[in-house]
């Protein structure tokens, strides 16, 4: 079901499962903007908000999950609501704020810079000069995808991705930059690494970067 509000997020909602709703966006921002406005819902409990365990955002969804049991046509109907008179701005509030040291030797930056036009001095610039913030993480544990830095960043994906990336490696893949915490294929553009453990089981909580933190970066030495 589609649903087109005179204001508000326009949502599509779509079941996922038995016990869970698709909730279906315009944009990323979109998505935050509707987590923020459910999240104090669930924390308060009442009615059908009572039964909802998690949120899970990501670029242009957000998965709304229930306990088995829940009535699903009645949450369905109040995420409506709420996306109906919910500005699709997400608000900015103070988070926590990481800071993520980077040796600027990635493979890619000569790459990135003659894409965007920038030297790679000022590659280097544009990514240090402007706070990310986690909007989601997903890929692999710890994988946080980074919004809100310089636009003349954003980039294409490789066409044909790396079978083998390093842990640390620090990427930008259309508007979002992000981590690789352990070594995997992948197939952003690497501009530079770091030596900050992105995911320890043994750490609480275990992924260093999570959703809604600020991120800036740094330039350490090569």
């Amino acid at each position: 079901m589609t649903e087109v509000p005179e204001r508000g997020i326009r949502v599509r909602i779509l079941p996922m499962g038995e016990f869970a709703w698709l909730v279906e966006t315009d944009d990323l921002d979109s998505v935050l903007a509707l987590e923020s406005a459910l999240d104090p819902l669930i924390h308060r409990a009442r009615g059908v908000w009572a039964d909802v365990e998690d949120l899970v955002p990501a670029a242009r969804t957000l998965l709304v999950v229930a306990r088995p049991g829940t009535d699903l046509d009645v949450l369905a109907h109040e995420i409506r609501d709420v996306a109906a008179t919910t500005d699709p701005t997400p608000p900015t509030t103070a988070t926590e704020v990481v800071e993520v040291p980077v040796r600027y030797d990635g493979p890619d930056l000569d790459t990135v810079a003659a894409h965007t036009g920038l030297s790679t001095a000022e590659v280097v610039a544009a990514h240090t000069g402007t706070p990310w913030r986690v909007a989601f993480s997903g890929f692999a544990p710890g994988f946080a995808y980074l919004v809100g830095g310089d636009p003349r960043l954003a980039v294409a994906r490789h066409t044909e991705p790396r079978t083998h990336v390093p842990a640390g490696a620090v990427g930008l893949a259309g508007e979002f930059s992000g981590v690789y915490p352990r070594e995997s294929p992948g197939g952003w553009q690497l501009i530079g690494t770091t030596d900050l453990v992105m995911w320890d089981a043994d750490r609480d909580p275990p992924a260093l970067l999570t959703p809604g933190t600020t991120v800036r970066f740094t330039q350490v030495p090569t």
